[in-house]
């Protein structure tokens, strides 16, 4: 016998209420770390479209329908895969593209700046694809990890680059900013809003103890290291995870030991 679906109404992290048929049984993710948390939920039968950027599990990035970049939707792809509901992001989706699926699907959107946002994201998430114990219980060893990090003192400053020409850094309004907390460091550019773009006259005067340079969204690598090596000759350059830092889904029960390592690593 086949369960009959209902509409139920959810309410997203921008406070809109959706109304999905529940459960929903063809999700399209368009943020990548979602798009992971998606398949730790065990909903690999119900995800049928993920972007080009969604490469974790590896095995969906082989599988799945594409359906373009974050910021740059392939939306007649997505209309003719008729979704039942649509999984994005505020900061990572373009607002145009939104509206345009909006109109013809139902699209939760998620707002990520703090740990606490993930976790009610991962929580809330559960709850509209009808797993909600699966994301509570993600959501709470991710908790409870995180609440086993020491304290530091004295606490390293520390500019986190997430790209180059131009250099950009994270500002303390990001949910990058807030992990960098959580793992003891202190960011020279929290009082800048969003992924400023700063000069290395502003990257020496900050006087950093650290400068992560991030695997993503610019993969730097070691051949960059000595660029930033030279315009603070004092501060030490260290190469970082970027998606241990800025993913927030079911990615984070990996980053505390990444955390506590890379920590150990600075000293």
């Amino acid at each position: 016998m086949v369960n009959k679906r209902t509409s139920r109404t959810f309410i997203d992290q921008i406070g809109r209420e959706i109304k999905v048929l529940f459960p929903p049984q063809r999700i399209i993710s368009i943020v990548p770390s979602q798009t992971e948390l998606l398949y730790d939920l065990g909903l690999d039968e119900e995800t049928i479209g993920i972007t080009k950027f969604c490469v974790h599990p590896s095995s969906w990035y082989k599988s799945k329908t594409r359906i373009g970049g974050t910021k740059n939707l392939w939306l007649p792809t997505i209309q003719n895969l008729k979704p039942d509901l649509i999984i994005g992001n505020k900061e990572e989706n373009v607002k145009t593209q939104i509206s345009w699926l909006e109109k013809r699907f139902p699209v939760w959107i998620s707002d990520v700046k703090k740990l606490d946002d993930a976790l009610q994201m991962i929580k809330d998430i559960g709850e509209i694809t009808g797993k909600t114990t699966a994301g509570a219980a993600i959501a709470d060893e991710i908790k409870k990890q995180f609440e086993s990090l020491p304290l530091r003192q004295p606490i390293p400053k520390v500019a986190y680059l997430i790209w180059q020409n131009p250099y950009m850094v994270a500002g303390g309004d990001t949910f990058i900013h807030d992990m960098l907390q959580h793992a003891g460091f202190e960011n020279v550019f929290k009082n800048r809003l969003r992924y400023p773009t700063i000069t290395k006259e502003e990257l020496r005067n900050a006087e950093p103890d650290l400068i992560f340079l991030s695997s993503e969204p610019f993969p730097f690598r070691e051949k960059h290291m000595g660029q930033f090596q030279e315009i603070s000759t004092h501060t030490k350059v260290v190469l970082v995870d970027g998606e241990l830092f800025s993913w927030y889904g079911s990615r984070m029960l990996k980053s505390v030991a990444y955390f506590k390592k890379l920590s150990q690593t600075c000293q």
